[in-house]
């Protein structure tokens, strides 16, 4: 038999093999849907002998809900981002929703194509550390397809987000390298104009300048390794080296640490401080030991998913979620001095 002459099993066939009606097929296969016991027990063996599996896209064309939330992500170099989509696809799983994966455009700076997106009858659209432009949020609002950013926020309010603690991040890794008695800092930026980049840094350089501590030196890394390898040899190369480095997130900040160990011979966590910020699995590893303010992923991911179940219904609806993290002080950064 070939492809084309293959006929598929229908909820009709399986009624029939059952002795029941097809709204009882349907019932069954339904979470939660009231059927008796006896019912469904025929109906699933009937169905099992068939291999009849329900059709979920003419299900959704009946219920409007496809349950499947698309997903943006740009960057999966960055452990952050495949710890997060892990999460993400257990815990949608886990409420009944499916995970339909979008690549962003322009290497992780742009955003996932209006065209492919609209293609799909979606519940939601996450975008994971992904810009949101005027022109996709326009066409999703269109569309009635809410969206939700994760780890970055919109100063227009076009989507909800749900995002670390920033300010309280960037502030206590700075009091941290100040009890350590560091003066000459330095600071590894993300990429341009993301908010999380924006107020990271925002919050270092202000923690610093209210201690009356000279302004931190400036490297772009752009959140990418071989950018921030040769931000930190820039650093390193100076004359006036830093104590001390603060980079945007872990990935640069190992990266950091290779650079200073192996082509600088310094001892990093005495010589020199270097900090990340995610705390991603690898941050824990004895070869980087690195002390890093932690994103709680999966509470972060929770939330995500909390606010999917909201606007399913209520499209319209917006919210900002914040979720507290805490420094994790490894043998990266020197201990507080004491006085």
């Amino acid at each position: 038999m070939t492809t084309n002459d293959r006929s598929f099993i229908t909820a009709h066939d399986v009624a029939r093999a059952a002795g029941v009606s097809q709204s009882a097929v349907s019932r069954a296969f339904t979470p939660g849907a009231s059927v008796a016991p006896d019912t469904r027990t025929r109906i699933m063996e009937a169905a099992e002998r068939l291999g009849y599996r329900p059709n979920l896209l003419a299900r959704s064309l009946i219920s409007g809900r496809s349950s499947i939330v698309g997903v943006g992500v740009g960057d999966l170099s960055n452990p952050f981002f495949v710890e997060t989509l892990q999460l993400l696809s257990r815990t949608l799983d886990q409420a009944g929703l499916r995970l339909l994966l979008f690549p962003a455009e322009g290497s992780g700076r742009g955003e996932p194509s209006i065209n492919e997106i609209l293609h799909y009858r979606l519940d939601a659209l996450v975008l994971l550390s992904v810009g949101l432009s005027s022109g996709l949020a326009e066409e999703c609002r269109k569309a009635q397809v809410p969206v939700v950013l994760y780890n970055r926020t919109t100063q227009d309010h076009a989507a909800s987000s749900v995002i670390g603690d920033n300010d309280v991040g960037a502030r206590t890794i700075a009091a941290h390298l100040l009890a350590g008695d560091h003066r000459r800092m330095a600071f590894i930026a993300g990429a341009e104009g993301s908010s999380t980049n924006v107020q990271r840094e925002a919050a270092f350089f202000g923690y610093l300048a209210e201690q009356g501590v000279t302004a931190p030196i400036r490297a772009a890394g752009d959140y990418r390794i071989e950018i921030a390898t040769a931000a930190a040899r820039r650093l390193l190369a100076g004359r006036d080296r830093p104590d001390a480095i603060f980079c945007a997130n872990d990935s640069m900040a190992i990266a950091a640490i290779n650079v200073a160990r192996h082509e600088y011979g310094l001892d990093v966590g005495r010589e020199i401080s270097i900090v990340g910020y995610d705390d991603v699995p690898m941050a824990a590893w004895p070869a980087f030991s690195l002390t890093s303010y932690a994103q709680p992923a999966q509470h972060m991911v929770d939330q995500t998913v909390r606010l999917i179940q909201i606007l399913r219904d209520d499209p319209d609806r917006h919210e900002d979620v914040v979720v507290e993290g805490s420094l994790v002080v490894r043998g990266s950064s020197r201990a507080a001095r004491m006085r």
